[in-house]
């Protein structure tokens, strides 16, 4: 295999320094932007392959010389690597195996993310799309419990109080990336108000779920907009992302 790495960038450029690809002989894992770029380095990549080099180097004007219109310049390292695992993304822990919950992992199967889909409900789980992978529990909240620092939460069971248990797990563990919960504002205060007898903030909680999302309650809008809200969380500065343990109660904002 030959790993394509973006070393340097000037100006407008498709990625970012650091951006991988890894090409082999009839394969092509990640990507450096796409267009010109990627099939010229694609191509140097797999000539080194068939001549037995060990490392290369790349300087590419992202301009008309190769019918790309960025207007910058980036400078590539090629280099042989072993086959290795894709890295494992944060953990995104979806609580709540209904449409709206099976639509959010849909959507969030793709992204570079560690997903879960958990319920109580064994019919529920079973209508997963191929590939999410479930987790059958009569305990969700151990499941909180027991998942990594920086995780993200997304609670939409079919239960209110399962909801409010589930959110105070997580938010009382202090350090989530995201906690969201399906909901109304109303809901929203109703848990406000039950968190403050918790001696818990709803500070970190993002309820209504994807706020954003156009007046359209199909599952799988509702789910675009989150997941875009649950990533855009997920890729900010660690020091923004994590949630504080206790701070005082707020019944909106």
């Amino acid at each position: 295999m030959i790993r394509v790495r973006i070393d340097r960038a000037r100006g407008s450029a498709p990625r970012e320094v650091g951006a991988e690809m890894v090409v082999g002989p009839d394969s092509v894992t990640g990507t450096i932007g796409g267009g010109a770029l990627e099939y010229l380095a694609i191509d140097r990549a797999r000539q080194m392959l068939a001549r037995g080099e060990a490392t290369a180097m790349m300087d590419v004007p992202l301009g008309p010389e190769i019918g790309q219109c960025c207007g910058g310049r980036v400078e590539l390292v090629l280099d042989r690597t072993a086959a290795t695992p894709p890295q494992a993304g944060p953990s995104v822990l979806v609580l709540g195996a209904g449409h709206v919950g099976r639509a959010l992992a849909t959507a969030l199967l793709p992204l570079p993310v560690t997903l879960r889909l958990i319920d109580t409900r064994p019919a529920e789980l079973a209508l997963a799309a191929p590939g999410v992978k479930t987790t059958l529990t009569p305990l969700p909240e151990a499941e909180i419990r027991a998942a990594p620092p920086g995780a993200a939460y997304v609670v939409l069971t079919h239960d209110h109080a399962l909801d409010f248990l589930l959110v105070t797990e997580a938010l009382a563990r202090g350090d989530a990336a995201y906690v969201g919960m399906i909901g109304s504002r109303s809901k929203r205060a109703s848990y406000a108000r039950f968190a403050a007898q918790q001696g818990l903030s709803v500070d970190g909680l993002t309820c209504p779920l994807a706020a954003d999302a156009p007046r359209d309650k199909r599952p799988a809008v509702i789910a675009a907009f989150a997941a875009a809200e649950i990533m855009a969380r997920l890729l900010s500065p660690a020091a923004d992302a994590v949630i504080p343990r206790r701070r005082t109660v707020g019944a909106d904002g």
